[in-house]
C-alpha cells in the first residue's frame, strides 16, 4: 500500500511539474494554442458582465458587436453584408450541425416539424481527411454516419473533385438523394485546402448545397496574400469559421455564416412567447436567440470585436503572413537536417507533418524501419514530456507509421523556437535505445 501511494504521488508530482503549456511558444501540440492578452481582456470583461444573448433587450451592446463582427466576416468571405446571416456556436462541431440542419431545411422545410417521415434518404459528401463533425452532423440529424461518404483525397491531402462527382451519381442510381457537400479549407492533419471552385461547379450541377469548414483555414482570407487558397469560397452557401484558431481568440469563438439571411430564423426558430415576444418597442430581428439551436448562448464575439478593434485589418494580415513566414522557415529547416523526412514535400499552410529517423535505423530493410519508425515519434514526445522543455503532437494516417504533426499557430513562435526544436527532436532521437 505504502508503495502504491509513492507511485501516486510521483505520478501527479510528473504531471503537476512546471514545463512546456499550451500558451508558451515551444508547445506545438495543437491547432489553439498561444495567449492573446488583448482577447484575455475581452474574455475577463465578458466573464464580468455575466449576461446571456438569447435578447437584444438582455445584451443590446452584444448583440450589436455580433452584427459588425458578422459583417466584416462576410464581407471577407466575399457576401453581401446586406443579404447574408450567422450565428456564433459553441465550437467548429455545432457551426457545422447548423450548416447541415439549414441545407436540409432549406430543401424540405417539413422535417422540422415532422422528421424524417415523409423525406427520402438523404446522404452527404466531405473528404476522407475532413473533421469527424461532418459525420457526427449526419448522425445527429438522423441521416445517419453510414450516409455521410468519405471522398478520396490525393498526395496532398485534397479532395478529388471527380471522386465526389463519381460518388454523387453512384448515390443517385442507387435511389438516395444527395444534399449536402462539404469542402475542408486547412484540413486538421495536413492543412489542406480542396479545390472549393471545382467542387462548387460540382453542387451546383447536382443541386447540393456547397458547405466550406473553414474552422482552421478561414483567417487566411484576412491575409491578401494568402487569400486565393480559398479562392471559391464566396460561392458557399455556408461557412464554419473559427476565429479561436489561426486569429488567436480565446476559446471558444467559432462562427457558422449562410449566404442567404433568414434561414436560420426558418430553421431553428421556436418562438417561445416568454422570450421572444413579436410586440416589442424595437426591431424583434435582434432577438437572435430564436435562430440558435440553443437558448442560453454565452457571448464569444466581444474579445473578437476587442481583438479586431485592436489589431484592425492590417495587424491581422501581418500576424498571419508571419506564421506563414515561420512555416516555411521550419520546412527549409528540415529538408536541410539530416534524418528528417516529409509527409507533404512542400506544404500549403502551418501544419508541417514529418518523420524523424533516427541515425541507426537508416539503412534498415524497408520494413523493419517501418516497424522501427512507428514507435519513435511516441518516445521522442514522451522524452519531450519528461523534459519539459518543447511539446509536438503526433499520429499513424492512411498505413503510415506514427509521424509528427507540427503546427505553427502560436503568434510568440519565433525562429529560435523552431530551431530549438529541431535540435531537440535529434537529440531525444539519437539517444534511443
Amino acid at each position: 500500500m505504502l508503495c502504491s501511494r509513492i507511485l501516486l504521488r510521483k505520478s501527479c508530482e510528473d504531471v503537476l511539474r512546471l514545463g512546456v503549456r499550451t500558451g508558451h511558444p515551444r508547445f506545438f501540440n495543437q491547432i489553439s494554442c498561444g495567449l492573446d492578452l488583448v482577447s484575455m481582456a475581452g474574455e475577463w470583461l465578458t466573464a464580468t458582465a455575466n449576461t446571456n444573448m438569447f435578447t437584444y433587450e438582455i445584451a443590446p451592446v452584444f448583440i450589436l458587436m455580433e452584427k459588425s463582427v458578422m459583417a466584416r466576416m462576410w464581407e471577407a468571405v466575399g457576401w453581401d453584408p446586406e443579404k447574408a446571416d450567422g450565428i456564433f456556436a459553441p465550437g467548429g462541431a455545432i457551426a457545422n450541425l447548423y450548416a447541415m440542419n439549414a441545407a436540409r431545411h432549406q430543401l424540405w422545410p417539413r422535417s422540422k416539424h415532422l422528421g424524417m417521415k415523409d423525406i427520402p434518404t438523404l446522404c452527404c459528401f466531405t473528404s476522407e481527411d475532413s473533421h469527424y463533425s461532418i459525420k457526427s452532423a449526419s448522425a445527429v440529424l438522423g441521416i445517419g454516419a453510414d450516409y455521410c461518404f468519405n471522398i478520396p483525397t490525393d498526395k496532398n491531402g485534397k479532395m478529388i473533385p471527380e471522386a465526389l462527382e463519381a460518388k454523387i451519381i453512384e448515390c443517385k442510381k442507387e435511389g438516395l438523394t444527395p444534399f449536402f457537400a462539404c469542402c475542408t479549407a486547412g484540413s486538421t492533419v495536413y492543412g489542406a485546402f480542396d479545390p472549393l471552385e471545382r467542387v462548387a461547379n460540382i453542387c451546383e450541377r447536382h443541386k447540393l448545397w456547397f458547405h466550406v469548414d473553414a474552422a482552421w483555414g478561414g483567417g487566411m482570407l484576412l491575409s491578401p496574400e494568402h487569400r486565393y487558397k480559398l479562392a471559391g469560397i464566396e460561392r458557399a452557401n455556408s461557412v464554419t469559421w473559427n476565429p479561436h484558431k489561426l486569429m488567436g481568440a480565446l476559446l471558444q469563438c467559432s462562427a457558422c455564416l449562410f449566404r442567404q439571411d433568414g434561414l436560420l430564423f426558418q430553421c431553428n426558430q421556436m418562438s417561445a412567447d416568454y422570450l421572444f415576444q413579436q410586440d416589442k418597442p424595437y426591431d424583434v430581428s435582434f432577438d437572435t436567440g430564436d435562430k440558435a439551436i440553443q437558448c442560453g448562448r454565452h457571448n464569444d464575439v466581444f474579445k473578437l470585436w476587442l481583438m479586431w478593434k485592436s489589431k484592425g485589418m492590417e495587424g491581422y494580415r501581418q500576424q498571419i503572413n508571419k506564421l506563414m513566414d515561420l512555416a516555411n522557415y521550419f520546412t527549409r529547416r528540415i529538408k536541410e537536417t539530416e534524418g528528417f523526412e516529409l509527409i507533404i514535400e512542400n506544404p500549403e499552410f502551418l501544419n508541417i507533418c514529418f518523420w524523424y529517423v533516427p541515425s541507426k535505423i537508416r539503412n534498415l530493410e524497408p520494413a523493419e524501419m517501418r516497424a522501427r519508425l512507428e514507435k519513435i515519434a511516441p518516445k521522442i514526445k514522451a522524452g519531450m514530456m519528461q523534459r519539459g522543455t518543447t511539446m509536438v503532437g503526433y499520429q499513424p494516417d492512411k498505413q503510415r507509421p506514427n509521424f509528427f504533426r507540427m503546427i505553427i499557430s502560436n503568434q510568440a513562435i519565433t525562429r529560435e523556437d523552431l530551431d530549438f526544436l529541431i535540435k531537440e527532436i535529434v537529440d531525444i532521437g539519437e539517444s534511443l535505445e
